[in-house]
Order: structure tokens, then sequence, then C-alpha cells
């Protein structure tokens, strides 16, 4: 099954876009005809700046306009230079500038907001680990009353903006704590802790292009094994390994659901 983008993919087309297009009038369109009419308010505008928060993507153009994306489970963009090719298949949204051409195809919103309702927008979620503004404190405040376990706060995106499956999965391995632990549990050390290891690895994934979670010590080459075959990509502990051995103590990793989402754990390595 498809996973909706975690937020250090959005972050990397939010700077992918501000190099192709930022400064430039754009003509915007949208041949499948869903975005007609917001692609007419934004067409022949000049896109000022691009802006990821978690999983949404913002371009922002002239005249106080930004188009919200959202891509779910199967929106995805591609891009070439002139000339720009006849649409293929259900494309929602193009942009063309004079070197550069984008298209967007499938995403689960393509919308124009107001300065009001992309803030709006902000504010219903939580922080963004990839953001310089994140305010960590915010989010304990969310978990630090919470009975519902660490792997589900983790993923719900008003509490962490862009933390995604294999994000919470690993980062509660390398923290040696048990998805299941409640909120309230986790205490202010321990959030803090677990905030910077995800923030260090999300930062990671926007330079990579890829997911890496494992330390040094583990990786294929350090400790002689093949490398993981996914295609997700990759080199994780525990996400997509279940009844493979745990890299760091050999114990079967397990898999289970919790939050209507697949749970991946070393019961040995994560008992706390």
């Amino acid at each position: 099954m498809p996973l909706v983008p975690e937020g250090h993919t959005i972050h990397r087309l939010a700077a992918m876009h501000r190099e192709l297009f930022a400064g430039q009038p754009l003509a915007v369109c949208s041949p499948q005809g869903r975005f007609t009419a917001g692609a007419a308010l934004v067409d022949g505008r000049t896109l000022r700046d691009t802006e990821a928060y978690g999983k949404h993507l913002f371009h922002h153009y002239d005249g106080d306009l930004s188009v919200h994306v959202h891509l779910g489970l199967y929106g995805k963009f591609a891009d070439g230079t002139p000339p720009v090719p006849q649409p293929v298949g259900q494309v929602r949204m193009r942009l063309a500038g004079a070197r550069h051409w984008l298209e967007l195809r499938g995403p689960t919103a393509c919308e124009v907001f107001d300065p009001v309702r992309a803030q709006q927008l902000r504010d219903r979620l939580g922080a963004d680990p990839l953001r310089d503004d994140a305010d960590p404190s915010t989010s304990f405040k969310r978990i630090a009353t919470s009975t519902k376990p660490i792997f589900a706060l983790l993923l719900d995106q008003t509490i962490v903006a862009g933390c995604g499956l294999i994000y919470a999965n690993e980062v509660l391995f390398r923290a040696g704590l048990a998805p299941t632990t409640p909120g309230r549990l986790v205490g202010a050390e321990g959030w803090d802790a677990l905030w910077s290891d995800l923030r260090s690895l999300m930062k990671e994934g926007v330079a990579r292009g890829r997911i890496d979670t494992v330390h040094t010590e583990h990786t294929p080459e350090a400790m002689r094994r093949a490398p993981r075959v996914d295609r997700h990509g990759g080199e994780v502990y525990v996400y997509r390994r279940p009844g493979q051995p745990c890299l760091v103590c050999g114990t079967e990793v397990s898999r289970g659901p919790l939050a209507g989402r697949n749970l991946y754990w070393c019961p040995t390595c994560q008992q706390s």
C-alpha cells in the first residue's frame, strides 16, 4: 500500500520548486479541469516563495494568494524543461515558467488560499521538526497528560507535523521506548530526546532524499550484511522488518496494529 509522503519529502519539494520557479511569472492551468477556477486566480502571477509545513506544501504568489497542496497517498509531481509536453493522464495543475514546467497529479488537496486560510491550516498543525520556528514544547503539552500510546501521538499531525509511519517506528526504536508507552509517561527529558533525534533524522532525510535511521555500526558495510531491499528504500531498524533479526540484539522484530497503522518494534530493545 502506498504511503503518504513524510515531511522530509515535502521540504525537498519546496526547496526544488523555489529554485526552479521563484521570482518568475508562471502560466498556471488545470488540464484535468478540477482546478480550473483556482488556476485562473494565480495564472500569470509571480511565484514569491514556497513553504513546507509538515505534509503540506504552499506556493506563495504575488497578491497574497497561495496554492496549497497535500499529496496524500497518490499525489506526485513531474517536471521537465521546455517544450511543455501535451498532458497525459489526469493533470490537476500545471505550471510553466521560462525554463521549466511542473505537473501535479492525484493530490488529496490542490486549492487556493488567502493568508487567513493558510494561517488557519498552520494553526491546526503541530510543530514541524524541520522548521526552525518550531517549538517542541507545544507538542509536549499535548502529550504530557495523554494516555494514548506515544506511537499514535507521534503520528497525530496536530501534535507533530510531518512525522509519518517510518519515522515514528524508527525514532521509538532508537529511543528504546515501547510504542505503547502512554504519552504522559514519556516525560520532558524523554520528549526532548525524541524530538532532537526525530529532527536530526528528518534533516538527514531532506539531505539524502530517503529515510536512513541506522547508526554507523549497524550499516550493511559495518555488519557485513546485504543491504535492505524494499520499495521504500533506506536502512532501518524495524520498519517493514517483521520476523527478521533485530540489528542490535538479534530478537525477531514484531509487527502489530496500533492506531489503525502498522507498528513494528523489537520486544527486547523496546521494553521500557
